[in-house]
């Protein structure tokens, strides 16, 4: 062991010494375990005697949970990691055997859902009472256990003893509430202390697997529920203290290998009692215990084999979570689809491509409709005094080429509201007729109630990727508002009483390629508007920037390959931009805006407050407060993000209100100053 330098070892050194020198004997090498002196003698100088990382490699505990097979660590050992440093290593039995058996024992069991447990102890409560059990994370002020019960209890140090504490606003959905409003009720941070809003803690996301980096571009929003936060990347879920950032239980499964349509992203889960609902890339649904982890159940939502997969935060609605999936640009046809939340059983699923003969099929003229697209890959909203569920549909297939299907190709591009009972359709909205540019209306659809024309109306408020901002009664879906708020939009010149476009010529794709604006990327996208009651002004991120769309003849469509009818670029004609945008909720009307300088290729929302603050994800990787009925920026915390990707959110923990945020691979929880 001599010029091994691991923790482990160190410690076996200096314990040695110290028994000697008071008289008692160390034991023999060969008593240590054969498995634990393998490591040691094999791995140990890199990453430590107990695989917690050492002064040439890092902590491997975790990252082990991808290899939960025997066959799988001996291909790691024996290939090793080159493109990471680590060599080949040949070894072989017996000494492979217990070299094995070792790896297990201090792997973490993500496959079910949790990270092994430190150690048992037990504590004082300031309330008087003792806790017993494992502990799950710890620092100098902050303990995290579970007792046998199966309880997580969040504990900070006070005069010897320990309190416990935990969130008193949670955000317990993908936006916050299910109507789909990021828009913060707490009063503690102002227009008067935002300046001294910092950083309390952050989170870097960590590797998948031993072979893999940590991500770069989390999509996630977190989650927070009864003081445990909830962090996602592709398969998988990280629990945080969320006043501390510390890790609690973290599931994971390595992603769906050969998988054609590999998301890439997840963008979080959705929680209701103690069950968390994560979507996974092969377009499944699981349930997870919330305060273990474990897997509870799990259903399919649509068969990967058919170009499907999934990465959107679910919708919980009564007692039913809601889904829906992705792979329009591979022909696969949008589906929302309702499981019991108790048992994983599905109760209904709508399709978003009617079948020959159904109501809407009658708008698709000449193509066969098992590959129409309308994916329904991102998350709806829901009114629980309606009980409606309001969910968003995508582009049709072959979108940049609408020869094979002539009409308005129901029900792609559309709100659908859905009863959530039956899962039958009460209405539709289609912003964008026969859509030949990639206009997913999968943008938030804000539910508020709120004054027109005079009289309280139960509103729909959706910024729309063709353009147009529009205002329909959610009971019904009648149309109130549209109008442009795009300053360059070329393929129509607005939308008629009727409530369809007024297309103008000349815009569709050739095979010369046709400049189109907005871009394919869309006038705005899935990235978090919000709208403010107190100011009634409606915020969201949007992109000044226009298309070249080339269409192309289409093959047959073919599971495993895209089918697109055509390429589209971004032109810079005009010079693109990103603008946050301020309008009056009833009339569309510009109030104030914020151009950003960079080349308009951030992916950021924002979020409002009820103190008259808006926070935003700014182009060149700022995060900024403004004020929210005049847009003058108050504040901002340079993050040096490379692309946002995802949207903030907002709680109350142990009495502090916290604004937080995904950065890169980094969750930053920012808070004021005690």
């Amino acid at each position: 062991m001599i010029g091994m330098r691991s923790g482990r070892l160190v410690v076996l050194g200096l314990a040695a010494g110290g028994l000697a020198a008071q008289g008692q004997s160390q034991p023999p090498l060969a008593a240590i375990d054969p498995g634990r002196k393998a490591f040691e003698l094999r791995c140990g100088r890199c990453h430590g005697g107990d695989g917690k990382g050492g002064e040439m490699g890092p902590n491997i505990i975790e990252r082990l949970g991808a290899f939960r097979t025997d066959a799988a660590l001996t291909t790691l050992i024996h290939n090793g990691v080159p493109e990471s440093g680590m060599p080949p290593n040949p070894v072989v039995a017996p000494e492979l055997t217990g070299l094995l058996r070792f790896l297990h024992s201090i792997t973490p069991r993500m496959g079910r859902g949790f990270v092994r447990p430190l150690h048992r102890v037990s504590v004082e409560t300031v309330a008087g009472t003792k806790l017993d059990g494992v502990v799950l994370g710890e620092g100098f002020d902050d303990l995290q256990m579970r007792t046998d019960d199966g309880k997580v209890h969040l504990l900070r140090k006070a005069d010897g003893k320990y309190r416990e504490v935990s969130s008193e606003v949670d955000w317990p959905e993908y936006n916050g509430d299910p109507r789909g409003n990021r828009y913060a009720a707490m009063t503690q941070i102002t227009k008067e202390n935002v300046s001294r809003l910092a950083p309390r803690w952050q989170f870097s996301y960590p590797a998948a697997s031993f072979n893999s980096a940590p991500p770069t571009h989390l999509e996630a929003t977190p989650v927070v529920v009864e003081g445990l936060m909830f962090v996602t990347d592709v398969n998988q879920v990280i629990a945080l203290d969320a006043g501390s950032g510390r890790p609690v239980w973290r599931f994971y499964r390595p992603k769906t290998p050969k998988l054609f349509n590999d998301p890439g992203v997840n963008r979080g889960v959705a929680v209701a009692g103690n069950k968390v609902f994560l979507e996974t890339d092969n377009a499944h649904v699981v349930a997870l215990n919330r305060l273990t982890g474990e897997l509870v159940w799990e259903s399919p939502i649509a068969d990967p084999a058919q170009n499907y997969f999934a990465s959107s935060a679910p919708l919980t609605a009564g007692d039913l979570v809601v889904t829906g999936v992705g792979g329009g640009e591979h022909g696969a046809n949008g589906q929302v689809v309702a499981f019991n939340q108790a048992t994983g059983k599905e109760v209904w699923r709508f399709h978003a491509i009617p079948n020959r003969g159904e109501k809407g099929s009658e708008t698709w003229k000449g193509k066969e409709l098992e590959h129409g697209g309308g994916p329904t890959w991102f998350t709806g909203s829901y009114d629980p005094e309606l009980d409606t569920v309001y969910w968003p549909t995508g582009n049709p297939s072959e979108e940049y080429n609408g020869d094979a299907r002539p009409g308005d190709n129901l029900y792609t591009d559309c709100i659908l509201a859905i009863d959530r009972k039956s899962g039958k359709l009460k209405w539709y909205y289609q912003f964008t007729p026969h859509d030949l540019w990639d206009w997913d209306a999968t943008e938030t659809s804000v539910l508020v109630d709120a004054p027109w024309q005079g009289q309280e109306r139960k509103l729909m408020l959706h910024a729309d990727r063709n353009g147009f901002y529009y205002v329909l009664d959610r009971t019904d879906g009648k149309l109130l508002l549209a109008k442009q708020f795009l300053r360059n939009v070329t393929w129509a010149s607005g939308i008629g009483p009727d409530g369809r476009p007024i297309k103008l010529p000349n815009q569709e794709p050739t095979e010369k390629g046709t400049r189109v604006c907005p871009s394919q990327d869309g006038a705005t996208n899935w990235y978090s508007p919000t709208f403010n009651p107190v100011t009634g002004m409606y915020y969201f991120q949007t992109n000044e920037r226009c298309s070249i769309y080339t269409k192309r003849d289409q093959p047959t469509w073919v599971a495993g390959k895209t089918y697109l009818g055509g390429t589209q670029s971004s032109t810079d004609n005009p010079k693109p931009q990103r603008i946050l945008r301020a309008i009056d909720y009833q009339t569309g009307a510009d109030k104030w805006e914020i151009a950003q300088p960079g080349e308009d290729y951030s992916w950021g929302g924002a979020i409002s407050t009820a103190t008259g603050l808006v926070f935003f994800e700014e182009e060149t990787g700022s995060f900024v407060a403004t004020d929210a009925t005049t847009g003058k920026v108050l504040w901002s915390f340079q993050a040096n993000t490379q692309n946002w990707h995802a949207s903030p959110m907002a709680y109350q923990f142990d009495g502090k209100e916290y604004i937080a945020f995904v950065s890169g691979g980094t969750i930053v929880a920012m808070s004021l100053p005690d």
